[in-house]
């Protein structure tokens, strides 16, 4: 990574949802000791707190700042993108990292857990990723980014019932990417458009999709060497720091393991 290119972010302010574990927390801490100022987002934020703590004692030379919210709820969003912009003038780069998978298969699931995944998934990186542009837009940012955490689902479906509704989400994902590049390119800004989108990684994610089945959870990462959080969040630092004329589309990442 050329530290060059690193030394424009410090002091600028980052977004994180998901924060508080996995890969969320793991860009956070990340984008902290690379001098940022990031507001990490979640429901429960005391995981962020102690984040932050760990972030301070360390000496990171940036700040983390928890923030509750809950993603599903727009005036939430929106109320906590004013607060952003009140304490700490706006946002320069939006890390939609946040999301779920509910075991709800197409023929048979819950359309409560469709649309939970939809509202999260979808919906709230969409929102997050409006309120986010039209912050550098209102302090004439050029140069921000927008980081879409997406998944290897939203490139292939995955032959299991219980992910088909969250591979439909992530493949959303992928288009709206796109889409937000495109209609960068309209506005004429230089604000870049990315999707990092990985294979397994070992965080919570499987235990909280498999939640009444722990020992399935376990087995998804014990029957490989998995991605690790950080892997990702050298991904985010990657596509951040690539030369301001570089635009990065989509970083796919598995484990060499990993079969599909």
């Amino acid at each position: 990574v050329s530290r060059w290119e690193m030394e424009r972010w410090k002091g600028r302010v980052a977004l994180v949802t998901g924060a508080s574990v996995g890969i969320g927390a793991a860009v956070a801490r990340a984008l902290v000791q690379q001098g940022m100022k990031v507001v990490g987002c979640a429901r429960n934020v005391d995981k962020i707190e102690k984040l932050s703590a760990e972030c301070q004692s360390a000496g990171y030379s940036g700040t983390l700042i928890p923030y509750k919210c809950d993603l599903s709820n727009e005036e939430e969003i929106l109320s906590m993108f004013s607060a952003i912009k009140t304490l700490h003038k706006g946002v320069d780069v939006c890390i939609n990292n946040a999301g779920l998978a509910h075991n709800e298969p197409l023929l048979s699931g819950k359309t409560e857990g469709w649309r939970n995944m939809i509202d999260v998934n979808v919906l709230a990186l969409c929102i997050c990723t409006r309120e986010a542009y039209k912050s550098m837009k209102e302090r004439n940012v050029d140069d921000g980014h927008i980081i879409n955490v997406n998944s290897m689902g939203g490139h292939r479906v995955v032959p299991s019932a219980d992910e088909h509704f969250y591979c439909a989400t992530k493949y959303a994902v992928t288009a709206l990417t796109e889409g937000i590049r495109q209609e960068l390119r309209e506005a004429n800004t230089h604000v870049r458009a990315t999707c990092i989108s990985p294979g397994v990684v070992e965080t919570e994610f499987a235990f909280r999709h498999h939640n009444s089945d722990p020992e399935k959870a376990a087995g998804v990462y014990e029957s490989m060497k998995c991605l690790k959080a950080e892997d990702i969040a050298s991904a985010v630092i990657f596509v951040l720091s690539a030369p301001s004329h570089v635009q990065i589309g989509d970083v796919q990442m598995r484990p060499v393991e990993q079969v599909s």
